[in-house]
């Protein structure tokens, strides 16, 4: 019998790490089926979806409030369908508050779970290390220090570094990145205000104004933003015509990565796009915005544990890249802090060299490294 193993994707991120996984363990398993809530990486590898990631893709903590009734009934139909076939494997990637509870459940039922991508219980909502124990008999983590948390606290954990890392092993090209998006030689700033409409809602219209307060300063600057949907594209060219910015701003559908690399700064929300900027190695200014309530609650709460939110600071354990939160994320700060960039290549050079360091930290084979872990478990169960 073949192995059969479903896949739960919750966001682009977490599309791409699964395509990876899948064509990892179809070398040690060929004939495997593959099933699940997919992107377009996994459906390129193989994987027979049952659904998109969109429908999970939420942020936020008020936002996801209307979205409950929907959440549930797709989570109770995706557990009857785990439960009426059960799989050999079920395979949680990133979206921990909708996988674990499914994971959990999957697992009481006797099917075997890994969850990929820790949860950030090191940095906040730290008691949900205990629904993770329940809920996976193994985590593939990212980030070095995630899986010493874990162990401590009795989960069963394997870092296999992030593919995205073993991606961009070299550094490339700023002239190409241009040419390949048809961008002249202008002095040149990226915006990435995230991938979901949600943060892109809070975000996108103060990296305008801060795209508005450097044009002020630097009249001959250029920016180039990179449109994760047709839907961001409309919503940031609606800002750029209030801010009449149209002669300014550029937008590039999807091809972050060109993007990132066509520029000589990035102003960008924090998320997985940090750590890509980081593995280019351009210089970047981090920034996040959520609903004001959802930041009061946080700030109230004490759910927070950590002084630092962007990868590549979390990563270095310092504060090797500005990052400007919430109140502070205002089109002065933030263009000031990409104005500091773009005056002082003394300040670039010493962070691309970290950058640099970090990324070898995290280039060991991921997908692989992934593959040889779940393996390893099926031999086990």
């Amino acid at each position: 019998m073949p192995r059969r193993i479903v896949i739960i994707a919750g966001e682009a991120s977490g599309d791409q790490l699964a395509g990876g996984l899948i064509e990892a363990l179809r070398i040690r398993y060929p004939d495997a089926i593959f099933e699940g809530i997919t992107g377009p990486r996994m459906r390129a590898a193989g994987c027979q979806s049952w659904g998109d990631f969109e429908q999970l893709a939420i942020m936020g903590i008020f936002e996801v409030i209307r979205h409950i009734p929907r959440l549930l009934r797709l989570k109770r139909d995706l557990l009857k369908r785990l439960l009426d076939e059960p799989p050999d494997l079920l395979i949680g990637v990133d979206a921990p508050d909708f996988n674990l509870r499914l994971e959990k459940a999957a697992r009481a039922a006797g099917i075997t779970t890994v969850h990929y991508v820790c949860p950030s219980v090191w940095a906040w909502r730290s008691s949900r290390v205990n629904a993770i124990r329940a809920s996976c008999d193994l985590v593939l983590c990212l980030l070095p220090f995630e899986g010493d948390f874990l162990a401590q606290h009795g989960v069963q954990a394997r870092f296999v570094g992030h593919p995205m890392a073993d991606e961009i092993a070299t550094t490339p090209i700023k002239a190409d990145a241009r040419r390949l998006l048809g961008l002249d030689d202008s002095d040149l700033v990226a915006l990435l205000p995230g991938s979901r409409m949600g943060e892109v809602r809070y975000i996108g219209p103060a990296f305008i104004q801060a795209a508005l307060w450097l044009r002020e300063r630097l009249p001959e600057l250029k920016f180039v933003i990179a449109a994760a949907s047709p839907a961001i594209h409309e919503l940031m060219q609606a800002e750029i015509t209030a801010a009449e910015l149209e002669s300014s701003v550029s937008i590039i559908d999807g091809r972050p990565r060109d993007v990132i690399a066509a520029a000589d700064s990035v102003l960008l929300a924090s998320g997985t796009a940090t750590l890509e900027t980081m593995l280019v190695r351009r210089p970047m200014v981090v920034a996040y915005k959520v609903f004001w309530l959802t930041a009061w609650l946080l700030r109230k709460s004490g759910l927070v544990k950590v002084d630092r939110f962007s990868l590549p600071n979390l990563l270095a354990d310092a504060s090797l890249v500005p990052e400007l939160l919430q109140e502070e994320a205002t089109g002065p700060h933030l263009g000031s802090a990409v104005l500091n960039q773009l005056k002082n290549p003394d300040v670039t050079r010493d962070m691309v060299e970290k950058f640099e360091e970090l990324a070898t930290l995290l280039r060991c084979g991921a997908s692989e490294q992934a593959a040889i872990g779940i393996q390893a478990l099926l031999e086990r169960t």
